[in-house]
């Protein structure tokens, strides 16, 4: 983000950065998998940080308490945003990662993977787990800060306890485009539509109150990010919402 910060802040461009949406990130396993139902950070991290490539290769490597079988890999190519999120909320760099695994840019193809292979393990957006939840069975993610397994869902992402995978949402509009008539119209429609067509393509809406502040920012072009060039991991939308954003 610093280098795209810099390159705005060199041709004069002032941008919106308006919060619509959260992903959950979600790891996924074969649901014959009967030793694993929770996962903490650290083992995550044990798992797909660049070192693991060719050592960490079965299960008790991970955690003692699972089976030496070994284990099958999946996740998104370094283009995917989930890749980039994944990445920095596991292993502290985003784009930081093994790359001994499976790749797919379709996650619809981690899906059918994962489901068919008893060793298998894989990360994918929320909507693509909730529209398979027959196939994959979901790991709950124990923070660093807990003791505490939680599962994903719309209610865990929204009471901020799935916070360790909790993607938030952004579109940034351009502050002298939004001086256009029609641009302008198009970006009120989609912010007062932002709830429903959230929820109508499986992704997860904010609170209402979050809702309101981004209307507020926006009708008031408060121009910047929140987050001054560096990506954040477990920072509540409402935080972001009230800080004095940086150009």
């Amino acid at each position: 983000m610093k280098k795209e910060l810099a390159e705005c802040s060199k041709n004069g461009i002032y941008y919106m950065e308006l919060p619509v949406a959260f992903d959950a990130v979600t790891v996924v396993v074969n649901p014959k998998i009967k030793f694993l139902s929770k996962i903490t950070v650290e083992e995550l991290k044990k798992l797909w940080e660049p070192a693991a490539q060719g050592v960490i290769t079965t299960w008790n490597q991970v955690n003692p308490a699972w089976p030496a079988t070994p284990i099958k890999l999946f996740g998104p190519g370094a283009d995917s945003g989930t890749f980039d999120y994944f990445t920095e909320a596991i292993n502290c760099k985003a784009k930081s990662s093994r790359t001994d695994f499976t790749i797919s840019e379709d996650e619809n193809v981690i899906v059918q993977a994962v489901s068919r292979d008893v060793n298998a393990l894989g990360y994918l957006g929320f909507a693509y787990y909730s529209e398979n939840s027959k196939k994959l069975k979901p790991a709950g993610i124990v923070a660093k800060d807990s003791k505490s397994a939680v599962l994903p869902s719309v209610k865990a992402v929204m009471d901020a306890s799935y916070k360790s995978l909790a993607r938030p949402l952004f579109v940034y509009v351009n502050a002298k485009a939004d001086e256009r008539p029609e641009v302008h119209a198009f970006v009120d429609c989609y912010l007062n539509n932002a709830e429903a067509v959230v929820k109508q393509v499986k992704y997860i809406p904010l609170s209402m109150k979050d809702y309101r502040h981004t209307m507020v920012n926006y009708k008031v072009k408060k121009t910047g990010t929140a987050f001054g060039g560096e990506a954040e991991v477990g920072v509540t939308i409402e935080e972001l919402l009230k800080r004095e954003p940086k150009n």
